[in-house]
């Protein structure tokens, strides 16, 4: 069936996409398996085996996935997801003071130096460096949050560096 933005699909699709969803959420849960049956002594061999038969059982629910959601559920779920990604990106219309642009310089710089640097200082001084994910965490949320406080126009800057043709224009 062809849907148009004007018309809403049948209720016999809508169920359809429900249960597709659905399908799409046991894919995740079912790896939380591989993690009980290994807390619980199961032989290396069985959860192996396990973890085998889910690889196989997930590429199958994808499969199930696509036969019951159809092309159209798909376009729903495309459109869901973009707005609501669309809806987190920074906007480009703000204009960043200079006290918020030098906050999100430091924020985005930060993390990458710290991670440029850490193998020398392993290398020149052992065991000074803390070896803690929660760390590496907090480098990742700050490069990715230094996104949103420096706005959209920052993004765009970022990917003009990777534009051969671009070139600089200082309206200021």
């Amino acid at each position: 069936m062809i849907t148009t933005p004007h018309t809403t699909p049948p209720k016999s699709a809508h169920w359809r996409f429900k249960l597709g969803i659905a399908i799409i959420c046991l894919i995740p849960a079912l790896w939380l398996l591989v993690p009980l049956a290994a807390a619980a002594d199961m032989p290396g061999s069985k959860v192996a085996a396990l973890s085998g038969a889910l690889f196989i059982l997930n590429k199958i629910l994808l499969l199930l996935v696509i036969t019951i959601m159809g092309k159209a559920g798909f376009q729903e779920l495309k459109q869901h997801i973009y707005g609501y990604v669309s809806s987190m990106a920074p906007s480009t219309d703000v204009d960043v003071g200079p006290v918020r642009h030098r906050i999100g310089v430091v924020m985005f710089c930060l993390p990458l130096l710290s991670s440029f640097l850490e193998p020398y200082v392993d290398a020149l001084a052992p065991g000074l460096r803390p070896n803690s994910w929660a760390l590496q965490m907090l480098g990742d949320a700050l490069l990715v949050g230094s996104f949103f406080v420096l706005g959209g126009n920052f993004w765009e800057k970022l990917r003009a560096l990777f534009i051969r043709s671009a070139r600089v224009t200082n309206a200021a």
